[in-house]
This record gives structure tokens, sequence and C-alpha cells, in this order.
């Protein structure tokens, strides 16, 4: 992992120049709630885009100032244009961004796109986040969220160990064979479905025999999603350092599709549409019935104690942690965002019910991040929320 102290030392230089540190991230993912949030609290914004994959951030969104620099329209100010995404890790453009005083927020297209090992190790820009929990996200590592989870205590849906042992609803999680970073999930009842489901994926090539060996099965848990979209701050002086601002839920393909069918037209499907995709193409927002909160600060409480005893400093900023909701009203963890999480730009330019309740604006997730930044600017604490 690379030397939080140098991290500091670049940080420190940011100071001369705070009128000028600009925020930056991938542009993918959350990138333009960061980007909304950030001119919300007068920072210059930049996004790092791929070939191709532009013109949403360099033409559409592309902000405009007056001559004193007031924001007429758009979010952002500075676009990179590079052939693909990790070439944001060769070092001159690392120098590039520590030079124009660059604070840069970690997404999941940072870490889809570009090696976890090159980011740990030798990405000296200055994260606002947890660089070390980054690689948890992934399940296959032997330190994955569902270590962190059984270290705090946390629920989870129960692990079955071979596809032999299924006797009721279980997922299967495993990645999508032609759509990189996407999911080819399914569901199965019995080991004569997984047979019959995994070899009707294969022969679509939606799924590859390897990945399928290593999948994790899981019990399924029946009942809504809930994505809880928590902040935590290492500098809050006097409240609460633990933050819900929001809550969102996914549209995935082609779930979503499936479950506006009646059911006789669902029998009906021929064979390669009946096994529905769980690629997530949107968001919405929600919120919980007001006796579920606690339930709610206790996970989040659990999940910060559990990040800063096993992974010093802990959670820093912005991280998700995704739900279900059974019918007696438990939570299940079944994914963990350590990062800005996939579902925020439901909370741009509006904020979103509890992160504006608490502090009486609107209050999304990118604004809070680059409020965040604010504060620790002007206590003289930014090395405390960079990693």
């Amino acid at each position: 992992m690379i030397d939080r102290k140098g991290i500091k030392e670049i940080v420190e230089g940011y100071y001369t120049y705070a009128d000028k540190i600009k925020i930056g991230t991938i542009a993918s993912h959350s990138g333009l709630d960061i980007c909304d949030g950030a001119v919300e609290e007068e920072f210059r914004t930049l996004e790092v885009c791929q070939a191709g994959r532009e013109k949403t951030y360099s033409k559409y969104f592309r902000s405009q100032r007056d001559p004193h620099g007031k924001l007429k329209r758009g979010i952002i100010d500075e676009t990179i244009v590079f052939k693909k995404y990790d070439e944001i890790l060769l070092p001159e453009n690392q120098n590039k961004l520590v030079e124009e005083n660059v604070l840069f927020v970690p997404n999941r297209s940072f870490t889809s796109y570009c090696s976890i090992d090159e980011i740990e190790e030798n990405f000296r820009v200055p994260l606002v986040g947890s660089r070390n929990l980054l690689r948890s996200e992934e399940r296959n590592e032997l330190r994955s969220y569902y270590w962190i989870l059984e270290k705090a205590g946390l629920p989870f849906p129960e692990k079955i160990e071979s596809p032999k042992d299924i006797n009721e609803l279980v997922i299967v999680k495993l990645p999508h064979a032609v759509k990189i970073q996407e999911r080819g999930f399914f569901t199965a009842s019995n080991y004569e479905e997984y047979l019959d489901k995994s070899k009707n994926l294969l022969k679509q090539g939606i799924i590859k025999r390897e990945a399928l060996e290593k999948a994790r099965i899981e019990r399924y848990i029946i009942g809504p999603v809930f994505n809880l979209d928590f902040f935590y701050s290492p500098i809050e002086p006097e409240m609460s350092n633990l933050e819900l601002l929001g809550v969102d839920w996914r549209f995935e393909t082609s779930l979503d599709g499936h479950v506006r069918l009646p059911a006789p037209q669902q029998i009906s499907l021929v064979k390669h549409q009946l096994t529905p995709e769980y690629t997530v193409c949107g968001h919405n927002s929600a919120t919980l019935r007001e006796s579920l909160l606690e339930k709610v600060f206790e996970m989040g409480e659990k999940y910060v104690m559990a990040t800063q005893e096993h992974y010093a400093p802990g959670i820093i900023g912005p991280f998700c942690l995704q739900t279900c909701v059974d019918k007696d009203l438990n939570f299940y963890i079944y994914d963990v965002a350590p990062r800005v999480g996939g579902g925020t730009n439901v909370h741009m330019s509006v904020g979103h019910s509890y992160g504006n309740s608490l502090w009486r604006r609107p209050m999304s997730t990118g604004r809070r991040l680059a409020f965040e930044i604010r504060r620790a600017l002007e206590l003289e604490k930014l090395e405390m929320i960079v990693t």
C-alpha cells in the first residue's frame, strides 16, 4: 500500500493554492453526481474520460462560466480524454493531476478499469476516501466485504458451499462473459435447475465455465432492495460522525422487464428469454419506515468500527450498504461499496431526503463530499480525509 505519509506531503502543498483545488474523478458511474456536488461548493471539476465515451462530459454537461468565473450552466469544467481509462495510471498523467491540485474521488469505474494493485501501490494522486478498502469490493478476495461483515457481526445471505446443496431459492453470483464489469447472475431452487440454467447460459455465451466454478451461491432473500447511502466524517467535531444521506434502488435488465409481464406471458417465453439478466441500467430514490432507521444506523456503525479495526484508518467519506429486507423486516447486506455508491445520481441537484433534512439544504452525496473537502480546508485537516 502506498505510504499515506507520502500522500499527506503532497496534499500539504495544496494548501498554498487552495483556491485552485479541483475535484476529479473517472467520467462514468457517479461522475456527474461528484461534479454536481463539487460546483455547488464552488470547486472546479475535472473528468477523466475514455475516447468514444466522452461527449456526455465534454459536450452535454460542459460548464459555462461568466468572465468572473461564476457558473452559468453545466457542471464539468475540464475533461481529459485517454484512449483507455487506465492511462490515468501513467506517471506523467498522475504528475499532471498533482500539479493541478486535483483531489481524486474513486468510484467503481476507477477500480473496474484500472488495476487495484496499481491504485494501491503507485497512484500518487490524493484520494478522497479509503484507498485500502477498495479491494474489499472484490468477492473473490480473501478479505472481501463478506469478511468485514462477518467480523462486524452484520447479517448477510447464507453462503451455499456446493450446487448440490441447493434446496431452496438461491442466487448464483458471477461476472457476465461478454458485458465486462456486468453480472451473469441467475437463480435456482435445486441442483437440477442450477444445471439446466447454467448449461443454457453457457451455451448462450452469457457466462463462462471458469467463472461458474468460482461463483458464490447465496440463499435468496425475498424482499425489496434498499441501497443505504452513508457518509462517515473523521473531522466532524461535535455531532454524529455517521450520516445517512439517502436510499436508492435499482432498475435491472432484463429482470425488471420480466416482472412487468403477466404470469401467462412469463411462462410462454422461449428458452433464451427465460433467465433474466441483472445488468443495472438506472436507479430511483426511496425512503424507509422510521421504525427501521435505528437498525440502519446500527449496521452503519458496526461497519465503520470493523473497518477502523481491520483497515485503519477505516472508512472515510461515502459508502453504501446494499441490502434486502425480508418478511420479518430483517436486513441482509448482499453487497458493500466502500466508496460513492452507484445510485447517487438520483441525489443530483435536489439532494436526498435524509441528507437534506440533516443539513437544511439540498445535500447529495456529491455535495456532501465537496462540503467535507471545504470543511477540511478551513480546519486545515485535509490530510485526515485523503489516503
